[in-house]
């Protein structure tokens, strides 16, 4: 039904940047709330941050406030994460999600994921 795939991951020295985009399938992309996840190798997946359906609300981590900042374009069906200040401790592999709710920090929110992107931030 909605098809979600993330791009713009790979490999940065710790200070680096990098911007991660997903592009999402169909004609209801404005209709959905957006959040990016990650998981680290031997972690649970954990909530980055989230934008409500016009990009009028942000939702973000403690962890990722200041540095991480999330957008939406309506027009072209794309979320994006911009990463700042990257630390090892970013290092996971980044999902894309869709919530056709209100959804904003909770995994079980999301109905539709993407495959992933890997962040590798070396030190």
């Amino acid at each position: 039904q909605v098809q979600l795939v993330e791009s713009g991951g790979g490999l940065v020295q710790a200070g680096g940047s990098l911007r991660l985009s997903c592009a999402a399938s169909g004609r209801t992309f404005s209709s959905y709330t957006m959040g990016w996840f990650r998981q680290a190798p031997g972690k649970e997946r954990e909530f980055v941050a989230a934008i409500n359906s016009s990009g009028g609300r942000t939702y973000y981590a403690d962890s990722v406030k200041g540095r991480l900042t999330i957008s939406r374009d309506n027009a072209k069906n794309t979320v994006y994460l911009q990463m700042n200040s990257l630390t090892p401790e970013d290092t996971a592999v980044y999902y894309c999600a869709a919530s056709d709710y209100l959804g904003t920090k909770s995994l079980n929110e999301y109905r539709y994921w993407g495959q992933g992107t890997q962040v590798t931030v070396s030190s």
